[in-house]
């Protein structure tokens, strides 16, 4: 016997969970299969929500925060634990597995613990320790399986000694020392946290800088803060020869033939499509070489009534993206005039420590391009907020054309970063120009007050181009730059 459903969802990640909310909201019936014990995927149970909520563990028990305020030390506070560090992480863990169950049984969606593969192209077969396999058929299918960190060759990971951004948080013990081998979100990211706990961290990357596909003046300002303030070593271009365990220790050898050692490396050099054992091939479903299921602009695959989302489909693999790619997919699937496409203006949020993040075109793209543009800054050091929580190395940067003004990127460094982009997002979407920020009114004192003096920084820049006039090309009404 086998049951029906207008929907089948394979996977209860951030994808699998909206794509299955969306067509149950209009009506459909709908199943969700999730291989392991508890929904969430990579984005509750491994990644996006335990690191960022260990970032916050590790600015609490560092201090860090409050370095240089009130005559309070920068220190990790003694005696810290595996289970102090860990503690908030699970509440935080338990309560998102709860809200996306609750969120199920509020739109009837039928959930199924087991893994799915594909028998036909209109149907999976769920099996599960100890109990029959169950055979699913559906209108539509989506493919919303995520990802899985890429191994690294000639060594195990083994999760205590060699580990990679899932078997992080099984970690028993704090390292002493560890080696980071990759310069990406997820290696910047936890580098900075176990930096933040007093652990001696050195980072490995092949890559010309850090984060390499974000602004370099970003790139470099983290940089330079993850060295001068949280101790971190940093290798630049610089190949990675080998992996090894000797005498419970890691040993990273290099190409140049120097070899580090340390009490733990984390390996995090790329993710590749979790499509094994789907049996996607033999119903004419196409993965790339790296387990990316191949889609269409609408999210479906070769075969019409099976769509892919998320992760699985390869970049930009963030959660924000990957519940919107669910949701046009299935208005797609079902012919619903609700959510065409996803929006075009995305914005990246890395939780380093500062926190980065930024939305639009870098300098590089637009150089690439050869668009014109010009530049204006603004630090927190000249920001009433940002010298009320000690926050004086960061910066909001913006680009914008010379012609007419017009936003073409956002890149911001420091303290709420990944939400103070939302304000340059919303005025890059609707095509505004830097003159929405010296009209608008924000609150003082407030970090977003920078926006406004970054773009009277753009104007001095642009009346430099234009010396030979007496006065500023136009900005809406507004001709003088104030002090």
């Amino acid at each position: 016997m086998s049951e029906h459903f207008d929907l089948v969802v394979i996977g209860a990640g951030p994808a699998g969970e909206k794509g299955a909310a969306q067509a149950a909201y209009f009506g459909k019936r709908v199943c969700v299969i999730e291989r392991a014990p508890r929904p969430g995927g990579a984005a509750i149970n491994t990644g996006t929500v335990p690191s960022k909520t260990l970032r916050e563990t590790a600015l609490y028990f560092s201090g860090l925060r409050q370095r240089g305020l009130y005559g309070v030390d920068y220190h990790v506070k003694p005696d810290i634990t595996i289970a102090d560090f860990m503690f908030r992480e699970r509440a935080v863990v338990d309560a998102e597995w709860k809200l996306i169950d609750d969120n199920f049984k509020r739109h009837d969606v039928t959930q199924y613990q087991g893994a799915a593969t594909f028998v036909d192209a209109r149907t999976v077969e769920v099996t599960r320790y100890g109990e029959k396999p169950r055979r699913i058929t559906g209108g539509a299918f989506l493919v919303a399986t995520g990802s899985h960190p890429q191994q690294p060759s000639g060594v195990a990971v083994d999760g205590s000694v060699i580990v990679d951004s899932d078997t992080l948080l099984t970690l028993d013990r704090i390292p002493a020392s560890m080696i980071v081998v990759g310069g990406g979100v997820v290696g910047c990211e936890y580098a900075c946290i176990f930096a933040a706990l007093g652990v001696r961290v050195t980072i490995v990357t092949s890559r010309a800088r850090l984060l390499a596909h974000l602004d370099a003046d970003v790139c470099d300002a983290l940089r330079q803060q993850m060295t001068g303030r949280l101790g971190v070593s940093v290798l630049l271009d610089t190949d990675v020869a080998s992996i090894a365990v000797e005498s419970s220790r890691a040993v990273v050898r290099l190409g140049s033939g120097d070899e580090l050692s340390a009490d733990c490396a984390l390996y995090c050099a790329g993710r590749i499509g979790a499509s094994a054992g789907l049996g996607l091939d033999t119903i004419g479903v196409r993965t790339n070489s790296r387990g990316f299921v191949v889609v269409d602009q609408h999210y479906r695959t070769d075969i019409p009534w099976i769509y892919a989302a998320g992760d699985v489909i390869g970049f930009p693999a963030l959660a924000s993206t990957s519940m919107e790619q669910a949701r046009v997919a299935i208005c797609h699937a079902f012919d619903l005039r609700y959510k065409q496409a996803v929006a075009n203006v995305i914005p990246y949020g890395v939780y380093t420590i500062p926190e980065v993040a930024t939305v639009g075109m870098t300098e590089e793209q637009l150089a690439y391009k050869r668009i014109d543009f010009e530049i204006g800054r603004a630090s927190f050091r000249g920001n009433a907020r940002g010298q009320i929580i000690g926050d004086v190395e960061g910066f909001v940067k913006l680009l914008f054309s010379p012609a007419d003004q017009r936003l073409l990127g956002v890149s911001i460094v420091g303290e709420g970063a990944a939400e103070l982009i939302h304000i340059g997002m919303a005025c890059l979407t609707y095509g505004g120009t830097i003159d929405f920020f010296i009209q608008s009114v924000f609150n003082y004192p407030s970090l977003s007050d920078a926006y406004k003096y970054a773009a009277y920084d753009g104007l001095q820049a642009l009346a430099k181009r234009h010396a030979k006039h007496s006065s500023l090309p136009p900005s809406g009404s507004y001709r003088s730059v104030p002090s």
